[in-house]
């Protein structure tokens, strides 16, 4: 589901207002969750680095002399418990302030005798996995200060004239006047303010440096996210076995739910209306008479003929909405004819572009299909949007299916728009599911399908 390539949606889905994103950066909540995040991180990452460091340190020197060896082992074993714990304290940091939550690693329950618990606790590689984070940490939290930098020095020049004004600066004997601070180190020196008009060549140096300093940073907490995804969840094969429990979990209970609705459908529906078919045409027969005897009331007769036939129509057209249901016969000539077929329904402008050379299976069809039209019903019903786009890829053998609108944004998963249900969805068939959408826009939502399932 964090699949970093499709994360370049975000800086997709700005394609409908890039400069008022990059002026309205350094006031977003994303922006200021990501310093704050490199504040917060700095302090757990020095501790967690000493403390870590020393213990693998000292336990790895008693091991190798031999003398302590069981000491040192004890100590080795500490210390992965040690990253475990800071890796959870990092988890908790990133999934709070930047929204990053990586299921954590199962925990370590290790049974038999001494020896054989020891030997599984320096197997652990969910805790040397932690061990490396916390190591690699401190450097980058060092990188993340210095993102923060930019922010400081920015406001600091900005507020070069206000300084001047307040504090009645004047040029020293030198002639050196007010120094302009830059985060890069500038190769003759940084320029000096000797009067208040020069003050504003400083605040404008700031501004640009502060609308600069939401990219730096973003960049940097990148490589966070990279490494928090990649060392503090659980294994690859750990993952991959958790994602099938929950898929098959969710198979099942959406068949189960698939027939119950099938069955109350049938019962409520066409189930009665085939019951009332069948009493009229009963009540016909009986009308009729003895064969060779006058019909008594043909008028009665008559209604109750034409209450069978629309009994029967009624009937059939719920068979047939059920049966659309659960295959849309307009998938019969295939997705690109569907989806335009969507599209020319929708109340919102739709803008349409499929290209898929190779036809997905049928099953992939479908749930690409239903896909789109849920998505395209949260832009009408949720976003605000005055238009959309729709667009199909085969990239990469995959089937891509990205739907963007110029909405309010604020759309994600268990936010009522329906996402969960089509990220548990697209899970069966190991799809993954992308939602980028800033608050004031736009929405930019990206499924990515096998081409056979």
């Amino acid at each position: 589901m964090h699949d970093t390539s499709e994360r370049v949606a975000d800086d997709a889905a700005t394609g409908f207002t890039r400069p008022r994103a990059v002026l309205r950066a350094p006031f977003t909540a994303r922006a200021w969750a990501e310093v704050a995040y490199c504040l917060a991180g700095f302090p757990v990452a020095v501790v967690g680095f000493v403390l870590v460091l020393v213990l693998l340190a000292v336990g790895a020197g008693l091991t190798v002399s031999l003398v302590g060896a069981v000491l040192g082992l004890l100590l080795v074993v500490v210390s992965t418990g040690l990253a475990r714990t800071f890796a959870t304290l990092h988890r908790g940091l990133a999934a709070q302030l930047l929204g990053e939550r990586v299921p954590p690693p199962s925990q370590l329950r290790p049974v038999g005798k001494a020896f054989a618990r020891l030997d599984a606790r320096l197997r652990d590689a969910a805790g040397w996995r932690s061990v490396v984070y916390v190591l690699v940490k401190l450097p980058v939290a060092v990188v993340q200060l210095y993102a923060v930098s930019w922010w400081l020095t920015g406001l600091l020049n900005l507020s070069a004239p206000l300084r001047w004004a307040a504090l009645g600066q004047r040029p020293h004997p030198g002639g050196e006047g007010m120094p302009t601070i830059t985060p890069v180190p500038a190769g003759g020196g940084a320029p000096h303010s000797t009067t208040f008009a020069g003050t504003f060549v400083a605040a404008a140096i700031g501004a640009v440096t502060l609308l600069t300093a939401p990219w730096v940073t973003r960049a940097i907490v990148a490589v966070d996210r990279w490494l928090v995804r990649a060392l503090l969840g659980p294994g690859e094969l750990a993952q991959r076995v958790r994602n099938l429990e929950e898929t098959r979990a969710f198979a099942v209970d959406d068949s189960a739910a698939l027939l119950r609705r099938l069955e109350r459908d049938l019962h409520d529906g066409a189930q009665v209306r085939l019951v009332a078919l069948a009493m009229s045409l009963d009540m016909a027969k009986e009308g009729l008479g003895a064969e060779g005897e006058p019909v008594a009331d043909p008028a009665r007769l008559r209604r109750l003929i034409e209450t069978a036939h629309t009994n029967a129509t009624e009937a059939l057209s719920e068979l047939r909405d059920l049966a659309r249901g659960i295959h849309p016969p307009v998938l019969d000539d295939g997705l690109p004819d569907a989806l335009a077929t969507l599209a020319a329904r929708s109340t919102v402008a739709v803008e349409l572009a499929v290209d898929v050379p190779e036809r997905p299976t049928p099953a992939i069809e479908t749930i690409a299909y239903f896909c789109a039209a849920e998505l395209l019903t949260n832009v009408i019903k949720h976003s605000g949007a005055r238009r959309a786009v729709l667009r199909v890829t085969h990239e990469e053998g995959l089937l891509r299916l990205c739907v963007t609108d110029d909405g309010s944004g604020g759309a994600a998963p268990g936010a009522g728009s329906g996402l969960t249900g089509l990220l548990q969805r697209v899970r069966t068939v190991d799809g993954t599911l992308h939602v980028s959408s800033p608050e004031g826009g736009p929405t930019s939502v990206t499924v990515a399908l096998p081409m056979h399932a």
